[in-house]
């Protein structure tokens, strides 16, 4: 068994693979469900949720951290999905979210911007020139919010195991590909794997439940044990200490939880 996460610009075509992949291997098929899941585990408009992952952030939300929240609840709900397995996910951020997890199968598929064009003329019934447009400020978008969020290029090819071009390779070849190098041992689900995956999840639903509080705040965890650093006021150290460990303990899969501050000196002789 395994995860597939499939990366496409718009009207690439990376849906048909995802949706014809998921029926071949009678895998779950996932992808704007994620948004509907964080909006309902988070009780946060939708809406909000698809700007925070679609757009770059403004030079305003750089310094009020005001995607990261959302963000954070996208991750958690989309970790949360595949935890279980056997899914495919087509849309942005699932090869960020899953970096290192051996049995995540990462695809790219592209396509010639001009077929691309073609796609969006039809289905929104505009002229070629609005849909190069719109089309290029999508990508750009997509682009910049990568490089913001992670340092990382969604066009850089090394963030992924296969790299396909829809052109003189169809859809259901690109398929087949896929479906061959799913039998490589590498992207087996082995027990390891499955425990590294089972950390990335509750650190990812520990970082969605302090995040609106510290929005800074980066976690990671390992069999139960929840790492927590932040950098905070050293007047405040104790309280908002306290406060994490008793929102942490809320969550059944916490065994211990350790806190790393570094101290913000903010009085001054």
């Amino acid at each position: 068994m395994s995860i597939i996460t499939i990366s496409r610009g718009s009207y690439s075509r990376g849906k048909e693979v995802a949706e014809r992949l998921s029926q071949a291997l009678n895998y779950d098929c996932v992808s704007r469900d994620i948004l509907i899941k964080a909006s309902e585990q988070f009780d946060t408009p939708e809406i909000k949720l698809i700007r925070a992952i679609h757009d770059a952030p403004s030079i305003l939300e750089r310094f009020t951290y005001g995607k990261e929240k959302y963000v954070a609840y996208i991750r958690a709900a989309l970790l949360k999905q595949v935890q279980k397995d056997k899914v495919v996910y087509h849309g942005i951020a699932g090869h960020y979210f899953l970096r290192g997890i051996p049995h995540v199968v990462k695809v790219r598929i592209i396509a010639n911007m001009e077929d691309r064009i073609r796609e969006e003329m039809k289905r929104e019934n505009i002229s070629a020139e609005d849909a190069r447009n719109v089309l290029a400020k999508d990508d750009h978008e997509r682009r910049r919010w990568g490089l913001y969020l992670y340092g990382i290029d969604t066009w850089d090819a090394r963030l992924y195991d296969l790299v396909l071009h829809i052109d003189t390779l169809t859809v259901a070849a690109a398929t087949d590909i896929i479906l061959h190098a799913l039998q490589c041992p590498c992207f087996q689900t082995t027990p390891e794997s499955q425990r590294m995956l089972d950390d990335l999840v509750l650190a990812a639903q520990v970082e969605a439940a302090l995040v609106e509080r510290i929005p800074t705040v980066k976690v990671s965890a390992k069999d139960g044990t929840v790492l927590v650093y932040f950098r905070g006021p050293s007047g405040r150290k104790k309280k908002i200490e306290s406060e994490i460990e008793e929102t942490v303990r809320r969550l059944p899969e916490v065994k211990e939880v350790k806190i790393s501050v570094e101290p913000i000196v903010t009085d001054y002789a």
